[in-house]
């Protein structure tokens, strides 16, 4: 079984989140709505279908990451959700009980070695990627 397909997103903690994202706005041309930035790509093995990853900058005091003390979360992009939580329980993974099933996909969290909170996201199958993406070269 496939596990990861890609990244979903970056998210990462800031003291301020606003200063933060304009600062990448000026200095690197990462173009922000609400606090985050969309990156269209394409895989190579389905080039016809555009996918994205988010990177956006979320609260100091959030709780979305886990520990306070986890500065960053990855997003990996699966395509069975439930198949990959299992197999990765049967490995001796640490699994959040939590399942959260959106209009915009299914997500499910599990814990590495040292800690880190990482969020799996599988898409709905009729996915269309938001409007918002990163401009191309």
């Amino acid at each position: 079984m496939k596990r990861v397909t890609g990244i979903g997103g970056v998210f990462f903690r800031a003291r301020n989140s606003k200063k933060l994202a304009d600062w990448y706005a000026k200095h690197l041309g990462i173009p922000f709505e609400d606090g985050s930035a969309v990156f269209a790509w394409r895989a190579f093995s389905h080039q016809k279908r555009t996918a994205h990853t988010i990177w956006s900058t979320f609260p100091k005091d959030t709780d979305y990451f886990g520990r306070k003390t986890q500065q960053f979360m990855i997003n990996y992009r699966v395509k069975d959700l439930g198949g990959v939580l299992n197999k990765l329980r049967e490995e001796g993974v640490r699994v959040d009980k939590k399942i959260e099933e959106t209009s915009y996909g299914k997500f499910g969290w599990i814990t590495d070695p040292e800690g880190n909170r990482i969020e799996l996201w599988q898409p709905p199958r009729n996915y269309q990627m938001i409007e918002r993406q990163f401009p191309s070269e």
